[in-house]
C-alpha cells in the first residue's frame, strides 16, 4: 500500500473515517455497534485519543478526533483489527471487513471542524436512515444536545462555539441554507 499521505501530529484534530469492503456491512446488529464502542474506548480513548464527534453507519463511520499521542496509526490498526476479527469470528466470515486501510483528514480550520461535525451527525439523516439526526442512536449527536449524558464524546470543544444545545441544533437543522458544507466537505465515502 502507498505511504499514507496524512501525518498525525500531537494537539491536531482529524477527520478519521472507513467503510466496509465492496461498500458491504461492517454492522449487523445493534450489540456490533456497541461492540464498536465498547472498543473505541479500549483502543484509543484509553490511549491518548479524543474523541470529539462520532457517527457509526451499516457500512461505515466517521470520528472526529484529537490527537494526545504520537502512536496513532498503530492504535487504529490494533483497534480495527480487533473488531474485524470478533465480526469475522461472530459471523463465520473470511477476509477483509473493511475497505483497505482508514482514510484521514488533517483539520486545519475551527470553521472546518465545525462543519465537519455538522456532516458527521447528518450522515443518518442523508441516507434516509432516520428522519431526525437525533433519532440515530449510534452518533454522538445526541450528547451535543443534551439528549443523552454519555462519557464518549468531548463535545466542549465544539458546544462552546454555541451558546446552548439548542444553538447546536439549529447549526445542525440548518445544513440545507447553508452552501459551506459542501465547500468544507469534498471527500468521497
Amino acid at each position: 500500500m502507498p505511504r499514507r499521505q496524512v501525518i498525525f501530529q500531537t494537539g491536531n484534530y482529524y477527520h478519521v473515517y472507513n467503510r466496509g469492503n465492496n461498500r458491504q456491512l461492517i454492522f449487523f446488529e445493534r450489540e456490533n455497534y456497541i461492540y464498536f464502542l465498547r472498543q473505541l474506548k479500549n483502543h484509543l480513548i484509553t490511549h491518548g485519543v479524543d474523541i470529539i464527534a462520532y457517527c457509526l453507519m451499516p457500512n461505515h463511520y466517521h470520528l472526529l478526533v484529537y490527537l494526545k499521542t504520537d502512536h496513532f496509526s498503530k492504535l487504529m490498526q490494533s483497534f480495527t483489527l480487533s473488531y474485524a476479527k470478533a465480526i469475522n469470528k461472530r459471523y463465520n466470515r473470511i477476509g477483509s471487513l473493511f475497505q483497505g486501510r482508514f482514510q484521514a483528514i488533517h483539520i486545519d480550520r475551527e470553521e472546518y471542524l465545525l462543519h465537519l461535525t455538522r456532516y458527521i451527525h447528518l450522515n443518518p439523516v442523508c441516507a434516509n436512515i432516520v428522519e431526525k439526526a437525533e433519532y440515530w442512536e449510534f452518533s454522538s449527536y445526541q450528547e451535543y444536545i443534551d439528549l443523552r449524558q454519555g462519557n464518549l464524546p468531548k463535545i466542549d470543544q465544539v458546544r462552546s462555539q454555541f451558546t446552548s444545545a439548542d444553538d447546536y441544533r439549529y447549526f445542525l437543522e440548518d445544513y440545507s441554507k447553508n452552501d459551506k458544507l459542501i465547500q468544507y466537505l469534498t471527500f468521497e465515502e
